[in-house]
Formats: C-alpha cells, structure tokens, sequence
C-alpha cells in the first residue's frame, strides 16, 4: 500500500499554489496518496483536475508565520491541526508542512504525542556533504536549552534514521563542539560526550562544525539553538557562493566561456547542496511521522519533503523510534520534562 502523505497547502512564503504544484509532481514521480489539506475552494484555484492519488482535506483555518503559539489551540481547523489529526487517526501515514515551525511542534506534541520515553523532540535535517554522503544535523531549532540527557536520546534518534531511512549501517555519531578533544566543550558537552563514549551508538567523538560538510560524520548531535544558526549560516554561505560564481562568470568573455563549460557540474553541485533535495527537517520524537519543509519551499522542495515522508513511512523509521525509546532510562525525565512545562521545548525556526 502506498503511504499516505497529507500536506499543508496552506503552508510557506509562496501559498497554496507552489504547494499544489509539489503535490501533483509527487503524485506524478512517488507511488504515494496526497491528501491536500488547507481551503478546499483556494486550492481549486491552482489544479484543474486532481489526479486519482489526490484528494482534498477541508481545513477553514490558517495558522500564519507571524501568528504566535497560541494559535495552535485558537484554531483548531487550521490546516496544522487538521493534518495532525489525520495522522492521529491514522488517516494518513505522514503530515508535511512549509509553515510555522512553532506551531507545527505545538500541534505536533498537543495531537500526536511525543512517544513514551522520549524527553524532547528534536528537528533533524538531512543535508549533503562531500560526495561521501549525507549527514543528518539535530537539534535545528526545536529545543534552544537542553540536558545530557535530551543529546543522548537525539544521537540515537539521528543514528536510526541514518541506519533505517538512508541504509547506513552503524552510523558514524559526532558531537558538535569546539574542539576534537573530550575535554574541549561546555559542561553540558562534556557530560554527553562521556555517555557516549560508554553507549552502544558508533561515537566518533567531539567534531568540529567546519568539518561537518568533509563527512566526518552521519549523524552531528547540538542543541537546537547551535543548529539553527549552523544550518542558516550554512545556507547563508551557499547562497552567497553560488551569487559570487554568478557575477564572476559575467565579469569576462573567457569567463563566460569558462562557465558554459562548467555549467553541466556548476549545475549538479548546486542541485546536492539544495535544501530542496533533502526535504526539509524531520520532527523526531513525536509519535507520528511529521517533516517540517523551509518556509520559501517551491514546488521542488514540496516534492522532496513529500519523497522524504514516503520514505520515513516505508522504511518503518516510527517503529524503530519505539524501539530505541524502550531502551531509554529516561521515562522519568520525559514525564519530569512535561510536568516542568519543558515538552514543548522552544520552537526555533528550522527555515
């Protein structure tokens, strides 16, 4: 059976028609059942006939990017929410979403859960490295503060989504730090990097952040605060690179010459270190597959999340999260964690 992947039509900079126009390349290229959800009349506007692996989901409301956590409970039609429930319900086997990062980790933890054992979830991105391979980044803005104990649980969440989703045995486990030394680090970093060296994960010890992209490792444990900044830095600096290799090309005729000969590898580089390609963050930790797209997604970038969430689904990546929780001592803190008022972590914005 096909995985059934709602997504947020609602959701992103662009509105409803880019988001139309990734559902309907998905349901041309992925073996997947999309089920369009947001103002069945406004996504009309964008598709003059859906095909037999798209359907329409009602949902009346809209949370925006500057609408504040409250909204989550303010509007329960919003297209978040409606979509979260379909998961719940098990209507639908994946939820992905270009809006409000916030908001989609609110609605997440309030309708889904987070699965038991689990303390926080954690945002994690798939983003390419060297031709080596991909490497997975968590936390990328879920959670600003954390414990030990919450980067512990993300380097096993990150190892199995490496393991089960891209075919990795025995995932490489870096902890991001300022230093390759165990003693290199803040206290919080320190006290992770001793459990890991004594955890069964495959920990390669302290890495360092510019030697992420050099596939040092498949999986780079931060807080989430460490990993939005890494991320947006990190695309920040591609953008810039390839508007300077654009401008440069332009400078000279044999520059331009230079650069046509170039263009079929200028163009394939590009396309590996697009954030498109990959999807966007996966929400790990809540009990339901959810993938958080960048808020500018186009069509491409929709597409890839959807591909993203197909994936997770076929490759039983939620069964395996069940599993790793049950190993976890850690019931405790998740229920310590709620009870604080902690669960919801921060919201950072992973796009």
């Amino acid at each position: 059976m096909a995985p059934r992947v709602a997504v947020d039509a609602m959701g992103g900079d662009h509105g409803a028609a880019e988001v139309v126009r990734g559902a309907l390349l998905a349901a041309q290229r992925l073996d997947v059942e999309v089920l369009l959800v947001g103002r069945t009349e406004e996504v009309r506007e964008h598709v003059e006939e859906l095909p037999d692996n798209v359907s329409l989901v009602d949902a009346r409301d809209v949370i925006d990017m500057a609408d504040k956590i409250d909204a989550v409970k303010a509007k329960p039609e919003a297209s978040i929410n409606v979509g979260m429930n379909l998961v719940k319900q098990e209507e639908a086997d994946a939820f992905v979403t270009a809006g409000n990062t916030a908001a989609t980790l609110a609605a997440a933890l309030l309708r889904l859960g987070r699965i038991p054992g689990i303390a926080r979830p954690a945002l994690g991105m798939v983003v390419a490295t060297s031709e080596k391979g991909p490497t997975m980044i968590l936390d990328v803005g879920a959670n600003a503060d954390s414990r030990p104990a919450h980067l512990i649980q993300y380097a096993h969440m990150g190892g199995a989504v490496m393991e089960f989703s891209h075919g990795i045995k025995s995932p490489r486990v870096g902890l991001v730090s300022i230093g390759e030394e165990d003693s290199k680090g803040s206290q919080l970093i320190i006290e992770v990097n001793r459990a890991l060296r004594a955890s069964d994960l495959n920990f390669v010890g302290n890495i360092e952040a510019g030697h992420i992209p050099h596939h040092v490792a498949d999986v780079a444990v931060m807080d989430g605060f460490t990993g939005n900044i890494f991320i947006k830095t990190v695309e920040g600096v591609a953008e810039l690179f390839f508007d300077e290799l654009r401008r440069a090309v332009k400078l000279t005729p044999w520059n331009l010459v230079a650069g046509m000969l170039l263009r079929p590898e200028l163009r394939k580089a590009q396309r590996r270190l697009d954030y498109a390609e990959y999807g966007g963050a996966q929400l790990l930790g809540v009990d339901g597959v959810v993938f958080i797209s960048h808020g500018r997604s186009d069509a491409r970038a929709i597409l890839g999340g959807i591909r993203a969430a197909g994936e997770a689904v076929n490759n039983g990546v939620l069964a395996h999260m069940h599993e790793i929780a049950e190993r976890f001592p850690a019931r405790g803190l998740a229920d310590a964690s709620a009870a604080n008022g902690n669960g919801n972590g921060n919201g950072g914005d992973s796009g």
